[in-house]
């Protein structure tokens, strides 16, 4: 019999049991199975016993306001007030401490002096209490040594910590209010997530007057132990959860929420709004591309890699989250609009322009179809202004012909109260005309009274409905925007191409030996060298360092001739005049040496002359002047940027931004939003230029990223491309010291980890190849749990289940190589198709230094030494990864597996849980 993966890991996967144990025949190596500790969310929102220390009468007081909420939303379990000055408080006991009380404390809430915290902390741990929630406030930067203190407190006796400064929990569901919120809020699908306690705040006023309700409500605080990573894990496999909101302020942990937001985003909507849009980045040195990339570009391009869309007011947060949480979903921002009334219909339109979505052009046959209804003094092609008078079956019959077309990827109808127009019935004939659809529909209904009947029938069908123009276009523009970054979510590159190896070495060799000189800029010569490692085109270049070499460079090269000052302590030579094009002979050379002298003199008298390059004047008729840049965020580490160069890049201002590693799709997406890319197609008597070729040099820049960490700024600039392919003409590096770790931990995306790609030879002398697993290895993984016997997948998922849910194959294949790792092994025959028969995985507890673990062999391919091999590779990938321990539990009656553990040194223990199970682990450091 086939074994199967074991239930792991559950915590992430809302569709399998809290617990199970898979069986199979102990003749063969079975699945280990695994059952989580409950998660820290789940003791913080489905307490059974919430302590309020600091719990009180005083009117006003955060102690009676908190007290007063856990009572009022009917918590339902046991609720201690903790105060020693009180034997009573609102009516119920009070207990001075919890050596007084009785029973065990699942959840603190904390709201005594914030001098008193660490106190209360220390009791806590000394009674098993294992999370609190700290309301206390006045904790500000002057008394930075008490927030310190609390945080040590918390640390040392084990207490999980939500805060200091936290605006609270509220999980209606269980009737949990643990907050300062004056105001009853809703139970609903919506998880709610904050930094600002104050925003929490005003987003539950608002919601309260819209009806809307919440799952959870979470608010971070300081976030003192707790993070968003951790929030957003939970809420991903969370069954009261349906979409979540995201309020962000400050990112420190960039790592810790890229991995968070994409394991929410691959099961639930995400919705993100932050703040600061104009903050510009500090940048580690001078250059001309790092100034003219704001933090707020870096923060949208790691956005977009997570599969979470972003809002920019309150207004599109919460429409997007109505209308992601439906199942509408759009495959392209190509939008049909049609109306009643040609203003509104331009309203939209213009906003769809300013915001990048496509109205495409209907076809003529369409538009003939619908003459009789079209309105004649407005009648442009999209929006489609339908007549005044038009009724329920004109709008049915424009919508349908609309959305027939490959062209259109939703539609928005709108109408206004006019004449004798039924917006009931029409809005009416709409819901039920794209109930039929696959494409969305989206509605918009001016006015107020006249149009509620209308806005319910929509309401009602399930279909999203707007009140102004503006509103249902933005709404349409996130929706095409999260299927995007959905696509974004799933492209895992690499950080090396697989095409010609880059010289990584050799370009580590010229980095270190600058930073062994002090400095903090490649020279030119360096620069070059760098970027032909790389296997990036690049003009000839010669240094001189007199007028006599300078005129030898100039006879080898063949004139025209670029001389350009070489200094390593000026960032920018065309700043100061340190650049001379066109120079078409020795006496024009002479004369431009003096120049480059003398402006180096007066502009920066201080810097050192290395000498002055000399290059061939690159020539092209077609070219086209781009720029290839790469800077350090302080968050986000690398960014990749693109656009427009030449001396006109500051002006323009043309760039867009990806975090690496890159790889052909993201590129495209890059390249695509720039205002230069239609000038890279054939234009006038223009040819295209080699997409290819810049492809690849953008492939190139991506593995510098990965690979050269001390690399802080470089720019490419200008960037020429024709036609025949492209060369760097110029370019600046800025090199720091990297700071220590695991290799790409400068890095907010981990690459595919490519290195851990194999090959292992079965004992009958098969070979298999053992690699990382991919997103686009679901239907490898899903034939894998399909091929096994009905036992096997009962056993395996406690259910009769044929395959994987869609939910269940993104979180096997979808993974975050930074904190977990699926290592696959791959029959490849010599004819036919390749399979998977085997795979191996752990994930990282949240300390970081533990992981539980899974091994699935099929039954064909057991007794041959592979379960054996795949988890000596799993253990060496988790012990790279810095965690100490690996652990999981056993059937007892498994003699197999516990064999196999045996024979890796694992130590095996009964089960204080369940006597039917072994528990195995090993340490994985000496």
């Amino acid at each position: 019999m086939a074994e199967a993966e074991s239930n792991f890991p559950r915590r992430f996967d809302e569709n399998l049991p809290c617990r199970g144990i898979i069986q199979a025949r102990t003749t063969r190596i079975a699945a280990v199975a695994i059952a989580p500790a409950r998660h820290f969310y789940d003791r913080l929102l489905d307490p059974a016993t919430v302590a309020v220390f600091g719990a009180s009468d005083r009117p006003g007081s955060a102690g009676q306001q908190v007290f007063s909420n856990l009572r009022a939303a009917g918590y339902r379990g046991r609720l201690l007030a903790i105060n020693p000055r009180h034997e009573k408080i609102q009516g119920e006991q009070a207990w001075p401490d919890l050596d007084h009380a009785d029973g065990t404390v699942d959840l603190a809430v904390v709201v005594s002096p914030s001098r008193t915290v660490a106190d209360v902390l220390e009791q806590c741990g000394r009674h098993g209490v294992p999370a609190a929630l700290v309301l206390s406030a006045d904790l500000t930067e002057g008394r930075g040594r008490t927030r310190q203190k609390i945080i040590a407190a918390a640390r040392k006796q084990g207490v999980r910590l939500l805060g200091p400064n936290a605006f609270g929990l509220i999980r209606p569901a269980s009737g949990l209010n643990a907050s300062r919120n004056r105001n009853p809020v809703g139970d609903g699908e919506l998880a709610l997530v904050s930094q600002s306690g104050a925003m929490c705040a005003a987003l539950l006023d608002w919601a309260e007057s819209e009806g809307i309700g919440f799952s959870s409500v979470i608010s971070l605080g300081a976030s003192a132990d707790a993070d968003y990573g951790e929030v957003l894990e939970f809420l991903a496999s969370d069954r009261r959860t349906r979409s979540i909101l995201l309020y962000l302020e400050n990112v420190t942990e960039a790592r810790a929420l890229l991995t968070g937001l994409r394991v929410a985003a691959r099961s639930r909507p995400v919705i993100v709004i932050k703040p600061g849009r104009h903050d510009e980045i500090r940048t580690s040195g001078p250059s001309r591309s790092g100034p003219m990339v704001s933090s707020d570009d870096v923060f949208e391009a790691a956005l977009e890699r997570t599969g979470a869309v972003r809002a920019i007011t309150v207004n599109q947060m919460f429409s997007a989250a109505r209308l992601l949480a439906g199942k509408q979903r759009a495959g392209g921002s190509r939008l049909a609009i049609i109306a009643n009334a040609c203003a509104p219909a331009l309203m939209a339109a213009d906003r769809a322009m300013d915001l990048g979505v496509d109205l495409v052009r209907l076809a003529p046959e369409t538009l003939t179809r619908l003459e009789r209804t079209r309105q004649a003094p407005c009648e442009g092609n999209n929006p489609l202004i339908l007549s005044p008078a038009a009724g329920p079956s004109d709008f049915s019959a424009a919508l349908t012909a609309a959305l027939a077309e490959g062209t259109v990827d939703a539609a928005i109808v709108m109408a206004t109260p006019q004449g004798n127009a039924d917006l009931t019935a029409i809005a009416r004939a709409c819901a039920e005309q794209a109930l039929q659809q696959a494409k969305p529909v989206l509605g918009c209904w001016l006015g107020a009274a006249s149009v509620a009947e209308a806005r319910a029938c929509f309401a009602n069908a399930g279909l999203p409905h707007f009140r102004t123009p503006e509103a249902a276009v933005e709404a349409f523009w996130q929706l095409a925007a999260y299927q995007r970054n959905q696509r974004l979510l799933l492209q895992v590159p690499g950080p090396l191409t697989d095409r010609k190896p880059a010289a990584v070495a050799r370009a580590r060799e010229v980095v270190h030996a600058a930073l062994a000189q002090g400095r903090d800029r490649l020279n030119a010569m360096e620069c070059r060298a760098v970027l032909e490692a790389f296997h990036i085109p690049v003009t000839p270049l010669g240094r001189a360092k007199n007028r006599t070499e300078a005129r030898a460079l100039g006879e080898r090269f063949g004139f025209p001739v670029v001389m350009k000052i070489d200094s390593s302590d000026v960032p920018s030579k065309s700043a100061i005049g340190g650049v001379r094009l066109g120079i078409n002979s020795e006496q024009q050379l002479d004369r431009a040496w003096q120049e480059l002298v003398e402006s180096l003199e007066r502009h920066a008298p201080q810097a050192r002359l290395d000498g002055i390059t000399v290059e061939p004047m690159h020539s092209s008729h077609f070219g086209r002047e781009l720029m290839i840049g790469l800077l350090g965020d302080p968050v986000f580490g690398p960014v990749v940027c693109f656009g427009s160069g030449g001396n006109s890049s500051e002006v323009l201002r043309d760039r867009t931004v990806a975090l690496p590693p890159l790889n052909e799709f993201i590129i495209d997406n890059m390249i695509r939003r720039t205002r230069i890319a239609p000038m890279l197609k054939r234009f006038q008597n223009m040819p295209a230029i080699d997409e290819h070729a810049l492809s690849r040099v953008l492939l190139r820049v991506s593995e510098m990223a990965c690979e050269l960490p001390e690399i802080t700024d470089l720019d490419i600039n200008p960037l020429i491309a024709d036609e025949r392919g492209l060369v760097a003409v110029d370019v600046r590096i800025s090199i720091a010291t990297a700071r220590p770790g695991p290799r790409y931990h400068h890095m907010a995306i981990h690459p595919y980890p490519a290195d851990l790609v194999g090959t292992f030879e079965l004992a009958d002398g098969r070979e298999l190849l053992i690699r990382p697993i991919r997103p686009e290895d679901a239907a490898l993984e899903q034939a894998f749990v399909r091929n096994l016997s009905e036992r096997s997948r009962y056993f395996r998922f406690l259910q009769h289940l044929r395959e994987l849910s869609p939910a269940m194959l993104a979180r096997f294949t979808q993974i975050d190589y930074d904190r977990e790792m699926a290592l696959i092994a791959i029959h490849r025959p010599d004819s036919g198709e390749e399979f998977q028969v085997g795979v191996a995985r752990y994930v990282l507890d949240p300390d970081g230094n533990s992981c539980e673990f899974a091994l699935t062999v099929a039954d064909d391919w057991q007794g041959l030494g592979l379960g054996h091999h795949l988890m000596q590779c799993l253990m060496r990938v988790a012990r790279e990864r810095g965690a100490e321990r690996i652990y999981g539990e056993v059937l007892s009656e498994n003699h197999h597996m516990l064999d196999l553990m045996q024979r890796l040194n694992f130590a095996i223990h009964s089960s204080p849980d369940d006597p039917e199970l072994k528990r195995v682990e090993r340490l994985l450091v000496d």
